[in-house]
């Protein structure tokens, strides 16, 4: 494995000043798609048009983990850093210098020609009353987790419907000036530097304190390469952003602005593109993995991206507690699924196996690998799994029926079908896929913890680490520990690997963690993803995708017609 500039900057324990923070460690040379014409002359006003659901919640940065809402904020809000979109390599945004001699106190200096997209100037006050906000239990903040490593942070509550406590604001946030502020941390944390870029950390304007919930259906002071238009959120329909023309950081739009189309069928979307009447789409329909490539010749892209797939299984669910029975139920049904075929009929070879619970595309991940115990359990193997769904019939025999929930308004269908194909084949069991209409559905029925069954979860990477993948899905806070998972001995590791830096030491502690994960399965890990993506030649250039899957919006140009 190459050696990052953070992994040296960490082990020197010095100033970090984030000029470049980590590299991906799987090679995406070409992994910017065909510029799809980039020889065309470009209308600078032109707005582009591009695909995306409804977000389940407000436009706030801490009201959302789901990529619905996430790419909209992206386009939004900027960090302290940002993510270079082919590599991931974290970069200064509206931070001049994020430093730390003990990776506990960190002290960061902000540029003092950052505006809001009103012209206001972005100063540290709009940080700490936005931090301390979005740690805040009382406002139902879905990202609250990412301040737990602040000092002062308290927890929310665990149990839906739960009344969330008065809480202090975060000792550990301290203004030094106007352009200047301090964090101290409960504990080292090696990669609190590089987590700033995720809209969480994004800082709010004074207005948005006013009314939060008005600023979140209507946020046009932002931060980022775009605002929102006025009243620009048509609800199940579209999203209208313009660029912001005060802006003055890296990411400067080179369009007029994006409209997010809301689709309730990606089959719908892939027309749309092929009419032109959709710029850029990269949510395509699985009957179109076979005919992409020739759909449109000169404008795709296939290429490995930060995104796992999985299905989530509530402990809750009758049968399937962390109890020998259900860690029996959960082995067979992992061992039940053939994910080779699934990946090669239905997805034609634009997803790869699943062989842990995060990215081959974070780093150290062969290493970690050689080192994590279990993951045979992903191996298909029909004799191995009805063996262990027969023991576990031994304790207690199942007569249910096993449901994996989906949003139906993304293509999602055919892969949940073939996976509940197989279980009844392979288990002898009823089992099928469980619809919702639309995403914004699917994400209230587990956040409200009404969903009867299974669910497709998985996870796009926030920033570059191993730990993003496991620490929000798994930790017992984590933000998006749908499943409501807890083993103490796993909590421990995640505080455990926050405290170490980059190097043996760290890897050995994730391999323990996912050795743990592969006991328990809270998630059945099934593939990870490409991106895979077309655009209209006719209509857009300068097309490529980032390192997480999303179109790098900023960079496309409209065509001049």
């Amino acid at each position: 494995m190459q050696t990052t500039l953070l992994e040296a900057i960490v082990k020197r324990r010095g100033a970090l000043a984030l000029a470049s923070a980590v590299t991906l460690s799987l090679a995406l040379a070409g992994c910017g798609s065909s510029n799809g014409g980039s020889a065309a002359k470009a209308d600078d006003k032109g707005i582009i048009t591009v695909n995306t659901v409804e977000p389940q919640n407000a436009l706030i940065p801490t009201s959302t983990n789901e990529t619905g809402g996430g790419r909209v904020l992206d386009a939004l809000f900027s960090g302290l850093v940002y993510y270079e979109p082919k590599t991931g390599e974290a970069k200064n945004e509206l931070a001049e210098s994020v430093e730390s001699s003990d990776q506990v106190v960190w002290t960061v200096k902000l540029k003092k020609d950052a505006k809001f997209s009103d012209g206001s100037p972005i100063k540290a006050d709009n940080y700490i009353k936005a931090w301390n906000y979005g740690a805040n239990p009382k406002n139902a903040q879905l990202a609250s987790s990412f301040f737990e490593v602040i000092k002062g942070f308290t927890a929310g509550p665990t149990k839906a419907g739960a009344q969330a406590p008065d809480v202090p604001e975060l000792s550990g946030l301290k203004k030094i000036d106007d352009y200047t502020f301090q964090i101290t941390l409960n504990q080292p944390t090696s990669d609190f530097a590089l987590r700033l870029g995720y809209s969480a950390y994004a800082p709010l304007p004074d207005v948005a304190f006013k009314d939060m919930k008005a600023f979140g259906d209507n946020p046009t002071v932002t931060s980022g390469p775009y605002t929102l238009k006025d009243k620009g959120w048509k609800h199940k329909e579209s999203i209208e952003l313009v660029k912001n023309e005060n802006y003055s950081g890296p990411r400067q739009a080179k369009n007029g602005g994006l409209t997010f189309k809301i689709y309730l069928k990606s089959d719908a979307a892939y027309a749309d593109v092929q009419s032109g009447q959709l710029d850029v789409l990269d949510d395509l329909p699985a009957a179109a993995f076979s005919t992409f490539k020739s759909d449109f010749p000169e404008s795709n892209a296939n290429q490995p991206v930060a995104i796992f797939q999985s299905f989530t299984i509530p402990d809750r669910i009758k049968h399937f507690g962390m109890d020998e029975e259900g860690r029996l139920r959960r082995q067979a049904i992992a061992y039940a699924i053939d994910r080779e075929t699934i990946c090669k009929t239905i997805f034609q070879d634009t997803r790869v196996p699943a062989k842990d619970f995060t990215s081959p595309s974070m780093p150290n991940y062969e290493k970690v690998m050689k080192q994590t115990k279990g993951g045979e359990v992903l191996k298909f193997d029909k004799a191995k799994a009805k063996e262990l769904w027969a023991k576990a019939d031994a304790i207690s025999k199942y007569d249910d029926t096993f449901t994996i929930g989906y949003n139906s308004d993304s293509s999602h269908k055919d892969w949940v079908d073939a996976v509940a194909n197989q279980l009844k084949n392979n288990l002898g069991i009823k089992a099928e896929g469980e619809a919702f209409p639309d995403f914004k559905g699917l994400r209230d029925a587990i956040t409200k913890q009404t969903i009867k069954g299974a669910f497709r979860s998985g996870w796009q990477a926030d920033y570059p680490g191993m730990s993003n993948f496991l620490e929000p899905l798994y930790s017992k806070n984590g933000n998006s520990n749908d499943g409501k998972y807890n083993n103490e001995q796993f909590n421990k590791l995640m505080i455990d690997i926050a405290k170490l830096p980059v190097g043996d030491e760290q890897d050995m502690k994730f391999a323990e963690a996912q050795s743990i994960l592969f006991t328990d399965l809270p998630a059945i890990p099934l593939w990870n993803s490409n991106v895979v993506g077309v655009w209209n030649k006719d209509n857009v250039s300068n097309v490529a995708f980032n390192w997480k899957s999303e179109p790098v919006y900023y960079e496309i140009t409209k065509n001049a017609k």
